[in-house]
């Protein structure tokens, strides 16, 4: 292993069984075990909505193993090659700043999702079923150091910092995703549900910048602050306080529509698991129009049929994003300045992270590794 000053041990946040706090431990740094392999120094690690469901247990069979590291978000420095690094791995010099996603980590280049190239290059695919994914089916970024594919990693701007950078790589790439998912055309009309959340804020600055008229809504005080503190030009709704109904009223009289059936948004994105909030999705929709959905509660989603065939209402589903599509956001964000509106913690204090997470005050929080 080609290393640059890479200690033998490292600290590392870890969870020891499910429903329990995390515990930071000391453990041996990770070894380079491929030649896609890189070892990177962490320097930002989000935390997910999957992480909070991958520590209540409902993501068996993961982790496969305890003590687990979680964390598929994260941002780090290239430390360590093998000592025969693949072309992938030796693009990503020692030193080079790299934006790393959770899916992709060794896929087989052989199954039918490797080889048909609907997403990735031919011969990877970050849908691949016999790959893992950092932080998930493998240790992830709460930790000083993790190893990583080369093949999923984007080359982060010299002017995005690794706090901004790590939500962007689940939470940023996913909503962008979504958002491309849409076919949406500048002036046409998104909604997002779940607006203040960490992938909602996140979207309604990246569909601002497309130029698309958005829709933001929400259901709790915290995260509806957080969409107010944007500035974007989206249309705030508490949904607690308007129905679905009268936003497409609002939405037909802005557009100087008086049937029904072509009014309302033409494409609504849903980031909650909430059956009331999917229906108030699909409710604001036109005929004809789409619903994205990003969120799998394990109970799944109610689908009224009289929708699907009586208002041509289609339902779609999106997975994170591709690794052309992860480098295409990263240079997106950094071009029009998108950050998630977030709030930083040191890597010991993770469980106070986690207690801020489950309060539901919107927005992306974040292990800092700077902070002390």
């Amino acid at each position: 292993m080609v290393t640059n000053n890479v200690p033998d041990q490292m600290k590392a946040q870890v969870l020891e069984a499910y429903n329990t706090p995390y515990t930071l431990k000391t453990l041996s740094t990770p070894q380079l075990r491929s030649e896609n392999d890189i070892l990177i120094k962490v320097d930002a690690a989000g935390y997910c909505h999957t992480d909070a469901v991958l520590a209540a247990g409902q993501m068996k069979p993961n982790p496969p193993n305890f003590p687990h590291i979680g964390s598929h978000e994260l941002a780090g420095t290239v430390v360590a090659h093998p000592e025969s690094p693949s072309a992938a791995a030796g693009s990503v010099p020692i030193g080079t700043r790299v934006g790393v996603p959770g899916r992709g980590y060794h896929v087989c280049g052989t199954c039918f999702e490797c080889k048909s190239g609907n997403e990735d290059d031919v011969g990877y695919s970050n849908r691949c079923p016999n790959g893992l994914s950092n932080g998930l089916s493998k240790n992830g970024g709460f930790a000083e150091y993790a190893v990583v594919d080369a093949r999923q990693v984007a080359v982060l701007p010299d002017s995005m910092t690794a706090v901004t950078a790590a939500p962007l790589t689940c939470a940023g790439v996913t909503i962008y995703n979504a958002l491309k998912r849409c076919r949406l055309n500048s002036g046409q009309r998104v909604g997002i549900i779940g607006a203040g959340g960490g992938l909602g804020n996140l979207g309604l600055q990246f569909a601002d910048a497309m130029g698309l008229r958005t829709t933001a809504v929400d259901a709790a005080d915290g995260p509806l602050q957080v969409v107010k503190s944007l500035g974007t030009k989206a249309s705030i709704i508490d949904a607690r306080a308007t129905s679905a109904e009268d936003v497409v009223q609002q939405v037909g009289k802005e557009d100087k529509k008086t049937d029904r059936a072509d009014m309302g948004l033409d494409a609504v994105i849903i980031l909650p698991e909430s059956q009331k909030s999917f229906e108030y999705g699909v409710e604001l929709l036109r005929n004809h129009g789409l619903c994205v959905v990003v969120s799998f509660p394990e109970n799944g989603f109610q689908v009224s049929a009289r929708d699907l065939v009586f208002r041509d209402i289609s339902v779609v589903g999106t997975l994170l994003g591709s690794r052309s599509t992860l480098q295409e956001m990263v240079a997106f964000a950094a071009e029009h300045n998108i950050k998630a509106v977030s709030r930083t913690y040191s890597l010991d204090k993770l469980n106070d992270l986690v207690d801020q997470y489950n309060k539901g005050e919107g927005g992306k929080l974040v292990v800092d590794m700077a902070l002390t």
